[in-house]
């Protein structure tokens, strides 16, 4: 109270105290001098409280509320009134309060508002994300020890016994004990891991061997068989199955077999694997994959060619139509004209009975692109290459 006591004057004469350098230093030095102590100084500032305060801020003391909490602390405001005087008040001035309520709007505009449907929108979009990816670990912990058992069938297909249909009849012939007793029906439920299979006496490995993909240049002369055949497409595998127990220890051999086929005279790309779901779903004509043909022709291509192979024609009872056809242009080492013929529909001889159909005579077909994936120029006739993840998905099956 001495303090707002010493202020008084300078309230009363405003003017002067900031034009006369000796008032306003006399006026300064009747202020009290807070000189420093070695403990801290706490300051009891309170004001008298208006009607309207002293009903809601300061509560009615009885003997019997004590102890109840003090009353709220007030912050004084050292603000100028319109004349320009110095003034102490409780509440902050009006322009720090409007000031502070444009900066929260501000900070809310720029703030985008997340509505219901953004919330769903959001929400949905992570469950569409699919499934969580795990680890090699966490997988192949689930396929050791968790994993669903499966038909008979299909497990024998999978060590590589037989095809699956040739694994069906060994079943029916009684050739395939599970667990000491024969079983005939190839829809037997069965864990490799947990159960002892013996097919002709012979004991199934645990191990299942890894899933392959290959493209092959098939030579002209070979047949797509998976039989034991001196010019089976498979017999051209004969000396990567010779390295096989040194590049894989303890892991069974493979049963290869192609993706489709290709007839004796044709050369080029085909799939080789041992994956069945692999390559029933990139054979399956719900994939709709195109297939790149290279025609050689023997004799001239004219336009009436073109346009006849261009209007199809019908092959085991259905109309055929290719996707495209071209006449390319001509090579300096080869005399015969080429047609590059695309197609997708993948039945047995098309390519040749559009050829034929066109009045052309054939002298060499090669298929060099199936999907997105194309034959390597560097691969040669009866070599292959080993297909990686990105092969896969040009190929249009994934793994």
């Amino acid at each position: 109270m001495a303090a707002l006591a010493s202020l008084a004057p300078l309230h009363s004469a405003p003017c002067l105290l900031f034009s006369c350098p000796k008032l306003r230093f006399r006026a300064l030095c009747r202020l009290p001098i807070v000189r420093a102590a070695s403990s801290p100084i706490e300051f009891n500032i309170t004001f008298a409280p208006s009607p309207e305060a002293s009903k809601t801020l300061i509560p009615d003391s009885s003997p019997q509320e004590s102890s109840s909490p003090s009353p709220p602390l007030l912050i004084p405001w050292i603000v100028r009134d319109e004349n320009g005087n110095l003034k102490l008040q409780s509440t902050p001035p009006a322009r720090f309060l409007q000031s502070l309520s444009e900066q929260n709007s501000q900070k809310e505009k720029k703030k985008p508002k997340q509505t219901k449907t953004t919330l769903d929108s959001s929400s949905s979009s992570k469950t569409a994300a699919g499934p969580p990816k795990y680890s090699k670990a966490a997988r192949r912990f689930y396929n050791q020890k968790i994993r669903e058992p499966q038909r008979l069938s299909k497990v024998l297909a999978a060590a590589g016994v037989a095809s699956r249909r040739s694994s069906e009849e060994l079943i029916f012939e009684g050739k395939v004990t599970v667990n000491g007793s024969v079983c005939t029906s190839p829809q037997t439920r069965v864990d490799l891991l947990k159960d002892s299979i013996y097919v002709n006496g012979n004991r199934i490995s645990k191990k299942l061997p890894p899933k392959l993909y290959f493209a092959l240049n098939k030579p002209k002369g070979y047949i797509c068989s998976n039989g034991e055949e001196s010019k089976s497409v498979i017999s051209l595998f004969d000396e990567y199955f010779k390295r096989w127990n040194k590049t894989n220890p303890g892991l069974p051999k493979p049963r290869l077999f192609t993706v489709g086929r290709l007839d004796v005279a044709t050369t080029g790309l085909i799939i080789v694997t041992n994956d069945g779901d692999f390559a029933q779903k990139l054979a399956h004509p719900s994939s709709k994959l195109s297939k790149e043909y290279i025609a050689t022709i023997e004799g001239g291509v004219r336009r009436r060619h073109l346009i006849a192979i261009s209007e199809g024609t019908e092959v085991e009872g259905i109309h055929c139509t290719p996707d495209s056809v071209e006449l390319l242009a001509a090579q300096r080492d080869a005399s015969r004209p080429r047609l590059r013929i695309v197609v997708h529909e993948g039945r047995n001889h098309e390519v040749r009975e559009l050829v034929k159909n066109a009045g052309l005579q054939l002298h060499s077909l090669k298929r060099v692109r199936i999907g997105g994936f194309r034959l390597p120029q560097d691969l040669g006739l009866g070599k292959h290459v080993e297909l990686k993840e990105a092969d896969l998905k040009l190929l249009g099956g994934q793994s």
